[in-house]
């Protein structure tokens, strides 16, 4: 039997099997956010591939929010009801429809990757950003240092998202704390210089993103679970790391978050890391002893042994894919032939299940 084919349980949500959509921005909504018909097939293909949990990419809770101008978003009513029927979809092909929603902080107001990715002019469509402090993301712009009512308005729009994220119809909710973004840079010291009740010491740097996520917490269903994706290291010295990360998912704990997904750097322009098959493994594997909570690992994971390891020896309640589903919408379906798995096909694709390719 299979571990990575084997339902998990958050709350009352049962997700068929643990291979989740890691959340991947498209860069492809118009300047309203709204999602459109690539979202759409992006994530159904994905849904029909046989992913059990279908994670959408950072969905933006305020315009100012957005990596980019092209950015999904979650802040407005027009964007609810076009999420609603990708919704749908996701759940029609028995797969458990989750959002990310998010704050770019420091790193937003960029063009697309495929256009260079670099911070935009104002007069090209960029805007001022915010952060902990003013301290800023290599030869980024210095970001505007958020006073308390940003913060205040900040903790509100994360709330309101969640509000906005159950009426479209989403099960799973992940707050994104890693990769250099808004929270993950009051987590870190070396985006985090202030002198406040938010900064300094570890419980302070930690206050904010707690906040965020008893506000999350506090407004999405009692029985539909909670992520939150952190990034375990800066890889960089003077950074965050696994000993701060293993405190802070503690914390999260008790606020009632069901699972951690553990990815690692974005928030020191000169990281140096370590790459290799599984490389963030080891800290979703700690995380997961240490902090006594649920974990995703990510990261070059590709093939199907690969990722029943890390779910079968306990490293992993899930693997969350990113790359492997750009390549191979339907990984999970080739996964489970490779690992003697029955995971059921729609109805019209069954004709494809037998015969040499098939069973």
């Amino acid at each position: 039997m299979s571990r990575l084919f084997e339902p998990l349980a958050l709350r009352s949500v049962v997700v068929p099997n643990r291979v989740f959509v890691s959340p991947m921005c498209e860069y492809s909504c118009g300047p309203d956010g709204v999602p459109n018909e690539w979202h759409l097939v992006h994530l159904g293909s994905r849904a029909v591939g046989g992913c059990g949990l279908v994670l959408t990419e950072a969905a933006a809770i305020s315009p100012e929010g957005r990596i980019t101008p092209w950015d999904a978003g979650i802040w407005s009513r027009e964007q609810v009801e076009a999420w609603k029927p990708i919704v749908k979809f996701l759940k029609s092909q028995g797969a458990v429809p989750g959002i990310q929603v998010a704050h770019a902080g420091r790193k937003a107001a960029c063009a697309r990757p495929w256009d260079g990715g670099k911070p935009l002019a104002r007069d090209a469509g960029g805007w001022k950003t915010l952060g902990p402090s003013d301290v800023p993301f290599g030869d980024y712009p210095a970001p505007r240092a958020m006073g308390a009512a940003d913060i205040e308005a900040s903790v509100a729009d994360f709330r309101l998202a969640a509000d906005r994220a159950r009426q479209a119809g989403f099960e799973v909710i992940e707050v994104h704390a890693a990769h250099g973004y808004l929270l993950h840079e009051f987590l870190s010291p070396l985006s985090n210089t202030r002198t406040d009740d938010y900064g300094g010491s570890l419980s302070n740097r930690m206050r904010f993103p707690l906040e965020v996520c008893r506000a999350v917490r506090d407004a999405w269903p009692a029985e539909l679970p909670v992520l939150v994706r952190i990034s375990a290291s800066d890889w960089r010295d003077g950074g965050w790391d696994l000993e701060q990360s293993i405190a802070f998912c503690r914390e999260l704990k008790a606020l009632g978050i069901d699972l951690v997904d553990v990815s690692s750097g974005g928030n020191a322009h000169d990281q140096k890391i370590a790459l290799g098959p599984g490389y963030q493994v080891p800290f979703s594997a700690a995380i997961r002893r240490d902090a006594g909570i649920a974990t995703a690992a990510v990261g070059l994971i590709t093939e199907p042994v690969q990722a029943e390891h890390v779910v079968a020896t306990g490293q992993a309640d899930a693997v969350c894919l990113a790359r492997a589903l750009l390549r191979d919408p339907y990984w999970a379906r080739h996964a489970a032939k490779a690992l003697g798995a029955n995971l059921p096909w729609p109805d019209q694709y069954k004709r494809a299940d037998v015969g040499p390719f098939g069973r």
